[in-house]
């Protein structure tokens, strides 16, 4: 029986999920696209799920991007529909914290997939890249505004218009990355990222996540109020109370 082109797999409350088109390089095809959909749909149904970690199959690439062949013969209807971009801002807004796991090349829209993640751990393998100017065409699923908060306006128009590919020194050098290990350490330190996430209170976290996504685009004031708003929530949960006395009765 066939694998299925997106794998989830699940350890408790962590949720693993594996691009499953090694022969491809994970190329991010419309089959690809709408299985992560129903992978996204099967966790949204799951309340449990406190994280998420997002890798590549094989050691060859996170995602080398989308796939050029259905690429070239999209027009403008699809680039109207928005595909790609409406699953990776589906993903940038799932509840629960998502993180990257990076081997091998990430372009293209591999790189906008993984910017759509909260976290990216790489590989020494890993390249990173947007090169679709050299392809006649621009990013067109969230770099332009997911890559500047990750790396500045100016880096994130560098990289953009040379097209310029990135070695995860570089990645982790310029914020675009949150740690570098050497590849067959990859999946471990997303893990322990992931175990650091799950020991914390899930409300508290997810709030969190949320407040992220009152960015520079809101309106003045907007990341005050809703602050203020997500306390005024945690400060009555009996979470906050039990964990608040068992650090003041370590400390004593």
């Amino acid at each position: 029986m066939d694998e299925p082109i997106v794998k989830l797999e699940r350890d408790g409350a962590l949720a693993r999920v594996t691009l499953n088109r090694p022969e491809r390089r994970n190329a991010l095809d419309k089959a690809m696209i709408d299985a992560l959909h129903g992978v996204l749909d099967t966790l949204a149904e799951d309340d449990s799920v406190g994280a998420m970690i997002l890798a590549g199959a094989g050691d060859k690439a996170f995602a080398a991007g989308a796939d050029i062949a259905q690429l070239r013969d999209r027009r403008r209807r699809e680039a109207l529909l928005s595909i790609n971009s409406r699953l990776f801002q589906r993903l940038e807004e799932t509840p629960y914290p998502t993180i990257a796991a990076i081997r091998g090349f990430c372009l293209g829209g591999g790189s906008e997939l993984a910017l759509a993640c909260d976290l990216r751990i790489a590989g020494e393998s890993a390249r990173f890249g947007q090169p679709e100017v050299s392809l006649g065409i621009v990013p067109g699923a969230g770099a332009t505004y997911r890559l500047p908060r990750a790396v500045g306006a100016a880096k994130a128009r560098e990289l953009i218009f040379t097209g310029r590919i990135l070695d995860g020194r570089e990645a982790l050098r310029i914020g675009l990355v949150n740690e570098l290990v050497p590849d067959g350490e990859v999946d471990a330190a997303a893990s322990r990222m992931a175990a650091d996430i799950l020991k914390q209170d899930r409300l508290a976290v997810r709030f969190a996540k949320l407040l992220f996504r009152l960015d520079g685009s809101a309106r003045p004031g907007a990341g005050y109020i809703g602050e203020a708003m997500a306390q005024a929530v945690l400060f009555e949960s009996e979470e906050k109370v039990r964990r608040m006395t068992e650090f003041l009765e370590r400390k004593r």
